[in-house]
């Protein structure tokens, strides 16, 4: 089998086995991004789940279905043939996957969207430490802003390059969320992403000269309320110095 664009399969049975106990997933439907060649999804099925498989390399999704014939038989594996970005994703309780790297920021989008009871999931090490990065820091983004808003999210270990083959140049690191109410009230959920794509659109800039900025994202009546009614402490700041409560302030202004 090779390598489909930035996949890096694991190999590592302890790293694996690692992965598939982080939660529970006993006759759950256990959603899989990028198998690629089973062996996490191998694990997870002697565990008792349920996997639904999503793969973009048709090479490796002819592999697959023969290397799992039995499962897909008995209904305990079902494989999708498509991009996670955009196809038809099953239905599905729990998510474990080694998401690719280059994927990850739109995956973790999507599955937001989409809901789900928790996730265990493998990044860039990068990645998983802007996603954690604490509000009103400079590490802070769009990322952190809005998996933090609607989730908790818990670094749980580091995998080493030789965990992977091909190796990777980079660490990774294997990371849980689970979902939970906003901290804040938020009137509106579509709102309030645009409202933090909008800001980080421009993050360098002030909140006041983003805002200006943000007419291919919010309106122009949106724009003019906030610029109105925006207190100058949160306007003369940079987007990555907001808290939480400053975006569910924002949001909730507009809709007002």
């Amino acid at each position: 089998m090779k390598a489909p664009r930035d996949q890096h399969f694991l190999v590592d049975p302890r790293a694996i086995n690692r992965i598939a106990d982080v939660v529970d997933i006993r006759d759950r439907d256990v959603l899989e991004i990028g198998p690629g060649k089973g062996a996490l999804t191998r694990a997870l099925l002697e565990r008792g789940a349920r996997v639904r498989a999503v793969e973009v390399d048709r090479e490796l999704v002819e592999d697959l279905k023969v290397l799992f014939s039995d499962d897909i038989a008995a209904g305990r594996f079902q494989l999708t043939h498509g991009n996670a970005t955009k196809c038809p994703l099953p239905p599905f309780d729990i998510v474990v996957s080694n998401l690719p790297y280059s994927a990850s920021s739109k995956i973790t989008f999507r599955l937001l969207d989409i809901g789900f009871e928790v996730a265990v999931l493998m990044y860039q090490r990068e990645f998983a430490l802007r996603m954690v990065a604490p509000t009103g820091t400079p590490e802070c983004g769009r990322l952190s802003v809005m998996v933090q808003t609607y989730c908790c999210v818990e670094p749980v270990f580091d995998l080493p390059p030789h965990c992977f083959s091909p190796r990777p140049q980079v660490k990774s690191t294997v990371v849980k969320i689970t979902p939970r109410g906003p901290i804040f009230p938020i009137s509106d959920r579509t709102l309030y992403a645009d409202v933090v794509r909008a800001l980080f659109a421009h993050r360098r800039k002030t909140v006041r000269n983003c805002i200006r900025s943000a007419g291919g994202i919010l309106t122009k009546p949106s724009i003019d309320t906030l610029l109105r009614e925006l207190p100058d402490e949160i306007l003369a700041v940079r987007p990555e110095e907001l808290y939480l409560e400053d975006f569910a302030t924002m949001t909730n202004v507009i809709a007002r």
